[in-house]
């Protein structure tokens, strides 16, 4: 046995994979069943958020892919290699852009739904603020041991997840999943939107990468990481729909956590699951807003090589809460994190399938 097999600075491929899981298994979890309940009729839903998947996992391939091609360089290195370092500074440019919106977004959902469902009382942005120090003080520390927590934290999330769809069984009435392949395809297809915006965040690969020990095994363990979640989002908007109906999902800002609200244990032993149900989420949306905010801080870091990380923390932070508060209302909290989609699409789709192709057609790669 190595005895200090997890006291170097690189990763496994295990880590990439729950990482890679933990960053899309966000706030998406929460809204996506009333999203793609508006978008489509009866059940059909499930079709949109196949489709979604699908096309998630291969961008998500396509990610890896391009990363894995240039083991132990830097998001930075290996774009300017592929199209030139000024065109690969403002690429990094626009990540740190989507990264501190996606920082923001992350600490203002979390606020409102702990303020929703937790701390009636508490101001807003008192919740943000704690947050966003927590988020701070696990990103000042090491990048791999940072992605070494999902290890601890993911296999907890999916137990519980678990546990509630399990302990909503009994509340399931099949009638509600009926009529079947009634939605039409314009329905489909926003739903299929709605889904793959959930499904985004995996781009932080693009980073994370370049810390493999075998980047080559990159793509499969992506791979395994994103089915992971698809099938979560499948799962549970199924067991929504089928408890609630899709009149009634409609209706409700957190579907998710109105199922676990629902839940009555055998023995009466925990009277408030979503209490539980919670406070585990809120262990992989630490997560997901620890890996967003640390890319931000790796990606302007990328162009002022001179400037320590300390200093971009304490220099981005503030920003981040304040970008945080600027929503007034859901409704704005909603246009924005439909704005940092879009961007999101960009990053996660086109970009790295552009610079794929741009490499293999030039036949610029890595050594390893």
């Amino acid at each position: 046995m190595d005895v200090f097999e997890y006291g170097d600075e690189e990763v496994s491929r295990k880590e990439i994979m729950l990482g890679t899981t933990s960053m899309v298994i966000g706030i998406g979890i929460l809204t996506l069943p009333r999203l793609v309940a508006t978008a489509t009729q009866s059940s059909d839903g499930w079709m949109s958020i196949a489709i979604a998947g699908m096309l998630a996992i291969v961008l998500a391939w396509v990610a890896a892919k391009l990363a894995s091609r240039f083991p132990k360089m830097s998001f930075i290195t290996y774009t300017g290699l592929i199209v030139t370092k000024p065109v690969a500074m403002i690429l990094s440019c626009v990540i740190f852009i989507y990264f501190f919106l996606f920082s923001a977004y992350v600490t203002r959902g979390i606020a409102n739904i702990a303020k929703q469902y937790l701390f009636d009382d508490t101001p807003i942005e008192v919740i943000a603020l704690v947050y966003i120090l927590i988020v701070t003080y696990a990103v000042a520390g090491t990048r791999v041991g940072l992605l070494r927590l999902n290890m601890l934290f993911i296999p907890i999330v999916l137990i519980i997840i678990a546990c509630l769809l399990a302990f909503s069984s009994n509340l399931v009435e099949p009638s509600n999943l009926k009529p079947f392949f009634v939605s039409s395809w314009s329905g489909i297809l926003l739903g299929v939107k709605e889904s793959i915006f959930s499904l985004l965040g995996f781009e932080v690969i693009l980073f994370y990468i370049s810390n493999m020990n075998r980047p080559q095994e990159a793509p499969k363990a992506v791979i395994i990481g994103m089915v992971i979640p698809v099938l979560l989002y499948l799962f549970v908007y199924l067991f929504v729909i089928s408890v609630f109906s899709i009149e009634a999902t409609r209706e409700v800002i957190y579907p998710t956590i109105e199922l676990a609200k629902e839940i009555v244990l055998p023995g009466e032993f925990f009277e408030r699951f979503e209490s539980l149900f919670f406070l585990i989420w809120i262990m992989t949306i630490f997560n997901t807003g620890s890996m967003a905010f640390d890319v931000c801080i790796l990606a302007i870091g990328s162009l002022f090589k001179n400037v320590r990380k300390m200093i971009w923390i304490w220099i981005i932070t503030p920003f981040v809460f304040i970008a945080a508060m600027m929503p007034q209302d859901l409704i704005d909290y909603t246009n924005l994190g439909e704005y940092i989609s879009y961007l999101g699409l960009l990053i996660a789709g086109i970009m790295p399938i552009s610079l794929l192709l741009i490499a293999i057609i030039r036949g610029v790669k890595g050594h390893s």
